[in-house]
């Protein structure tokens, strides 16, 4: 049996089938990025924490709604447990800043013979923050702006941030959820318009060509990333060095996603490039099997270990493993996304933070068959008060992997 909706049409009726769909939607607004900074104060607040330190990139962006990125030079703000955020910058890069800010505040400047970190320090006592507070510092930053800190600082009491950045992020508003959901919307058509455009000899460099094209198209500025995988490459969860050449009986296995205001979509698909052996069918329900156990165990207040002990739970059971053993799962079953490709909480043995609302993971317990294939079904889901709901509905078959009939 031929797999349905593979190798269907040209790329050009391909892409003429689809167009934008983010025309309707809105990013995230001021108000609710003031919401966030006070949720973040009065965690701060109980948990006697001073201030914390949110450097260029995506905690800077979750709460000031600045896009700025990370580079060699110290960018960011400080956020305070009680008062205005207050941002740092080199002066050259004020006028451009004050560009990108949502949030108003006061942008601080050093000049480039001078010290960020000493600027730092002297913010924080302008900030009435007492030199034996307790600063922390974004878990994203690089490593040299805690070091300039630190070595600037006399009795500040440097912590990792996280707690604070992953108590707001992890939980998503319904704003979020709808730009995750439309992400995800766009990236799933891009999967269905990319199979339909495989043929025998196809590159792997020509088919994540086409799904720039397919994500530009629907309307995102373009792949976020991209992994393209044909027959034994498949069994290596991020890739190889080298393209492939597609031949009938090859096992595909396409990750890709995009941005849509800021928010990521991620989804593999896998299926068969021609008919499918009885190995491959097989070890494509396991997995199939695994996916659909993972997500009947999240459960509101349990652990987020217990959806990863549950997927490999019963890929035991089918002799497979056990635990991180190949042929099996090699890797955790699934990671928080948002701003972040990879963000907290993950499903993972050893997690025990209470799955709750508003909490998004993906799913995606891979199977790996060394030197000969590799099966990963990967989809998203959030966490409800009624328990756990799909931004996709999983893969329908490996004969019909997008539900055609």
């Amino acid at each position: 049996m031929t797999t349905k909706g593979i190798g269907i049409q040209t790329k050009e009726q391909a892409l003429a089938s689809l167009s934008n769909m983010t025309g309707d939607l809105t990013p995230i607004q001021p108000q609710e990025h003031l919401e966030r900074i006070k949720k973040a104060q009065h965690y701060m607040q109980a948990n006697n924490i001073d201030a914390i330190y949110l450097n260029a990139g995506t905690n800077l962006t979750y709460f000031t709604g600045m896009r700025w990125y990370a580079s060699e030079r110290m960018v960011g703000a400080i956020l305070p447990a009680k008062g205005e955020v207050q941002y740092i910058a080199p002066y050259f890069e004020i006028g451009s800043l004050n560009g990108f800010k949502v949030i108003e505040g006061p942008i601080r400047g050093w000049q480039e013979h001078e010290s960020p970190y000493s600027l730092f320090v002297n913010m924080l006592c302008e900030m009435g923050i007492d030199q034996s507070g307790t600063i922390g510092i974004d878990e994203s930053a690089q490593f040299f702006i805690f070091d300039g800190i630190n070595k600037a600082q006399t009795g500040l009491n440097l912590i990792n941030a996280q707690p604070v950045t992953a108590h707001c992020r992890m939980h998503k508003s319904a704003n979020e959820l709808a730009l995750m959901q439309r992400a995800m919307d766009m990236t799933l058509a891009v999967h269905q318009a990319t199979a339909s455009i495989l043929y025998e000899g196809i590159s792997t460099v020509e088919v994540e060509d086409f799904i720039k094209q397919a994500h530009q198209k629907v309307g995102a500025p373009g792949n976020y990333f991209c992994i393209v995988l044909f027959g034994v490459a498949t069994s290596f969860p991020h890739g190889v060095k080298d393209p492939q050449h597609l031949k009938k009986g090859d096992m595909v296995l396409i990750d890709t996603g995009c941005k849509v205001h800021d928010y990521i979509s991620d989804i593999t698909r896998t299926y068969v490039f021609g008919e499918a052996t009885p190995r491959q069918r097989t070890f494509w329900e396991y997995e199939k099997a695994a996916q659909i156990t993972a997500f009947e165990a999240a459960k509101i207040g349990e652990p987020c270990e217990n959806v990863d002990i549950a997927a490999r739970s019963y890929l035991a059971s089918q002799d497979l493993g056990p635990e991180y053993q190949t042929p099996g799962c090699p890797h955790r079953t699934g990671h928080g996304i948002g701003l972040d490709i990879h963000e907290w909480p993950y499903l993972v043995g050893g997690n025990k933070t209470p799955l709750g609302e508003g909490m998004c993971f993906s799913n995606e317990p891979m199977l790996v068959v060394p030197d000969e294939f590799g099966v990963r079904l990967e989809d998203h889901f959030y966490m409800t008060s009624q328990g756990p709901q799909w931004f996709t509905q999983p893969s329908h078959s490996i004969d019909d992997p997008f539900g055609l009939n």
